[in-house]
C-alpha cells in the first residue's frame, strides 16, 4: 500500500489562515500527476505552527478529497505521547490509512523511552504506524535494534528514514525483516536508498515536481536504476536549491512559480532570500518545470 512517491504535503496558507480550497486542489493535482500517496501535516505541512484544530482539519480534508483513491498517511507525531495518541485516534476516525509518528523531539528519550512511546501509540487504535526517524531534527536516533523490537508489533509497519545513512536500510532489513516498509525521508539520496532495499520516498520536492518524482520511484520499483538516475540528474539541482533554506519554504516558493499555492509560511519561518529564490528558479528550469 505504501510505496513509490508520497509528497510530504505542504499546508497552503492565505493571509495567515489555512487555505482549504487550495489544499483540495493540491490533492487533486497530485492524484492526476501520479503521486502514490500523500502525507499531510508532517514537518513540511508546518505541523509545529498549526493549532491542533487546524492539524486535524487538514487531515480530515485531505482524506475527504482523496476519497480512497490513494493512501493517506497522516502526520501524528509529537514529543507528548498523549498528544500523539489523540492525533492518531482522530486520523483513524476520519479514515486515514496510516499515521506517520516522529521520534519524540526535544525530550531526548532513551531507546527504552522510544519503545514505550511507540508501543502506547500502537495500542491506542488500529491505525498502522510509519516510524519517522530524523535525528537531525529530533536529536534522538532510533537504533536498528530498537526498531526491530517495535517491528514485532503488528501495526508498526515501516519507517520513514531521514538519517541520510544508506547503510541503515540494510541494518534495518536485518533487525526488522525484508517486508518492513522502508521509505526515504531525504530527496537527495532517495535513488540510492531504494537500491539498498527501500521502496519509496516521502518527498518534499514532490510537492513541486510530482510527476518526475513518481516516475523516478516507478523506475526504481521496476529495477530500472539507469532510468531513475537520469531522472535524479534532472531533479538534483532542485533538491539542493529547495533545501538551501528550510525545505518547506523552498518548495512553497517553487510551487508559487507554478501557480499552485502562495509562498506564505508561518513564523518563525520566513520567505526565501532573493539569492535562494534564484537557485530554486534555476533548479525548476533544469528539471524542465519552468520555461
Amino acid at each position: 500500500m505504501i510505496k513509490g512517491s508520497l509528497p510530504a504535503l505542504v499546508t497552503p496558507l492565505k493571509n495567515g489562515e489555512v487555505d482549504f480550497d487550495t489544499l483540495g486542489k493540491l490533492v487533486e493535482w497530485h492524484i492526476a500527476e501520479g503521486s502514490n500517496g500523500l502525507v499531510p501535516v508532517g514537518t513540511t505541512g508546518e505541523s509545529p505552527t498549526l493549532s491542533h484544530e487546524e492539524h486535524m482539519a487538514v487531515v480530515e480534508e485531505v482524506v475527504r478529497v482523496a476519497d480512497r483513491r490513494i493512501p493517506i498517511v497522516a502526520g501524528a507525531g509529537s514529543n507528548n505521547t498523549a498528544e500523539t495518541m489523540r492525533l492518531m485516534q482522530h486520523a483513524h476516525k476520519v479514515g486515514a490509512d496510516a499515521a506517520l509518528v516522529v521520534t519524540p523531539y526535544y525530550n531526548k528519550p532513551t531507546q527504552r523511552g522510544l519503545i514505550a512511546h511507540f508501543t502506547a501509540a500502537h495500542d491506542c487504535c488500529d491505525l498502522p504506524i510509519i516510524i519517522y526517524n530524523i535525528p537531525g531534527r529530533s536529536v534522538v536516533d532510533m537504533l536498528p535494534a530498537t526498531m526491530g523490537e517495535l517491528a514485532k508489533l503488528p501495526r508498526i509497519i515501516g519507517v520513514k528514514d531521514a538519517t541520510g545513512d544508506l547503510a541503515r536500510v540494510c541494518a534495518q532489513r536485518i533487525t526488522c525483516g525484508p517486508d518492513f516498509i522502508q521509505v526515504s525521508g531525504e530527496d537527495a539520496t532517495a535513488h540510492g536508498f531504494n537500491a539498498q532495499g527501500g521502496i519509496g520516498c516521502i518527498s518534499v520536492t514532490a510537492n513541486a515536481a510530482p510527476k518526475l518524482c513518481a516516475q523516478l520511484q516507478a523506475a526504481c520499483l521496476a529495477g530500472d536504476y539507469a532510468e531513475a538516475l537520469k531522472l535524479q540528474d534532472r531533479l538534483m539541482p532542485l533538491h539542493l536549491a529547495i533545501f538551501t533554506e528550510p525545505g518547506l519554504v523552498g518548495v512553497k516558493y517553487a510551487m508559487s512559480l507554478l501557480g499552485k499555492c502562495s509562498e506564505e509560511v508561518r513564523s518563525p519561518l520566513v520567505t526565501l532570500t532573493d539569492g535562494t529564490k534564484k537557485l530554486v528558479e534555476d533548479g525548476m528550469r533544469h528539471a524542465g518545470l519552468l520555461n
